[in-house]
């Protein structure tokens, strides 16, 4: 993907997200439990945990998607729920699993709409909305397939457009659920990459990661949950231990310096399972 990132940087002030004792249930069974969480403005972190854990709720409920059954959800103070979306829209970006593309729409159609939080009646389609759309095309690296429909790109491609997407939309936050989803290791660098100089530029990132060692490598706070709960959480040098891991993934391993960037990085052990 691109090196020079052509998105413009975030407004000063960044937007504070916090969950306050949420508890959401789906019937009778409950996927978060007693769960806060103060998101860290300016920071890129990294949610982790075993598959079912509510790695994806806790997402949806930051993003807005899902109300807690109890508990809130703030941004900036304010309750989600009371909140107007597009206002909402204007100041967060939520990519969530597997979304589905309407049919035959072109990737440039697709990127635009993330643009549409910032259209009002006394303001439609603008210059400006043109460059944030070409420069997210740019950033994901997809300019020349910028007409073709969405349905023809590879899985790799169609993930690369729905980031588009999000990029156009210029929030300040940007949570991502497994965005690496369907890339090879070379696109999943590439993303990480980009959000990594994203977050340089003074984004807050959320990103549902299932790579151990690439999660810690480019996420400078990690969340770590197992069962609907939030075991562990802070900076990622200090969070992520053997003993850690064992208690979040029943994994016995070593917990080494990565030898490129010195961040820890995960050795499991023969054998694996605690």
């Amino acid at each position: 993907m691109a090196q020079d990132l052509h998105v413009t940087p975030p407004s000063p002030g960044a937007s504070a997200l916090q969950l306050r004792q949420v508890h959401l249930s789906y019937g009778d069974r409950p996927v978060l439990r007693d769960l806060s969480l103060t998101v860290a403005p300016g920071a890129f972190t990294a949610v982790v945990g075993p598959n079912g854990c509510g790695k994806s709720t806790l997402l949806r409920v930051l993003g807005g998607a899902l109300a807690p059954s109890q508990g809130q959800a703030l941004l900036d103070g304010a309750d989600l729920a009371s909140l107007r979306r597009k206002a909402v829209a204007r100041r967060l970006a939520y990519l969530p699993q597997n979304p589905v593309a309407p049919e035959m729409i072109t990737v440039r159609d697709l990127v635009a709409r993330g643009r549409y939080p910032h259209q009002t009646l006394l303001r439609q389609w603008s210059p400006a909305d043109a460059r944030a759309v070409d420069a997210a095309l740019a950033d994901t690296d997809l300019a020349d397939l910028a007409d073709h429909p969405v349905h023809t790109l590879s899985g790799g491609q169609r993930q690369r457009a729905w980031l588009a997407l999000v990029l156009a939309q210029d929030a300040g936050i940007m949570l991502l659920d497994e965005p690496t989803t369907f890339l090879d290791i070379r696109h999943q660098i590439d993303l990480l990459e980009l959000c990594a100089r994203l977050h340089r530029a003074g984004r807050t990132l959320v990103v549902v990661l299932h790579d151990l060692n690439l999660a810690f490598r480019y996420a400078d706070r990690v969340v770590m949950m197992r069962s609907g709960r939030i075991a562990a959480q802070g900076e990622v040098r200090q969070v992520v231990t053997e003993d850690a891991m064992r208690q979040v993934f029943d994994l016995e391993c070593r917990v080494l310096p990565d030898p490129e960037t010195g961040s820890p990085m995960v050795v499991p052990r023969r054998g694996g399972q605690g």
